[in-house]
């Protein structure tokens, strides 16, 4: 694998900024096929009271702003952290094609998982199914 130590070591530097506010200290840095940094972000969760601000969701949003494009697919993901199933579905979406991470989450740490997902039954849904269907027939 590549050496990637130059960037990581941006990327801790970057961290201080979570730790200064609370957060959690992970950045996050995207960088183009010639080691240009597109991007690089913390965690800013808890400063903006917003669950989204991860450094991953941070650095995504701000290369897809300066890029005009949410396709992300020509660009790696460097992480301190070892990216939540939050981030790793926002990176899926976004069609990046390598993440390269620091660490491991510490066995300790566990994602909430209380949440139910039901399905309502309904006659709507039918509707629902039509109106999806159209969208992506027109898209074609």
């Amino acid at each position: 694998m590549k050496d990637y130590s130059y960037f990581f070591s941006l990327l801790l530097n970057e961290c201080d900024s979570s730790y200064q506010h609370s957060d959690v200290p992970i950045a996050a840095m995207l960088i183009d096929d010639n080691d240009n940094i597109v991007s690089i972000a913390h965690n800013t969760r808890e400063i903006n009271h917003n669950v989204l601000e991860h450094a991953e969701i941070n650095a995504i949003i701000n290369a897809s702003k300066k890029l005009e494009r949410w396709n992300l697919s020509d660009l790696t993901l460097l992480v301190t952290l070892k990216p939540c199933s939050m981030c790793e579905s926002i990176i899926k979406q976004s069609r990046i094609r390598k993440v390269i991470y620091l660490l491991d989450k510490p066995d300790f740490k566990k994602e909430f998982d209380n949440t139910d997902f039901l399905l309502f039954e309904s006659d709507l849904s039918r509707s629902y199914k039509d109106k999806l269907s159209s969208f992506f027939k027109e898209k074609r």
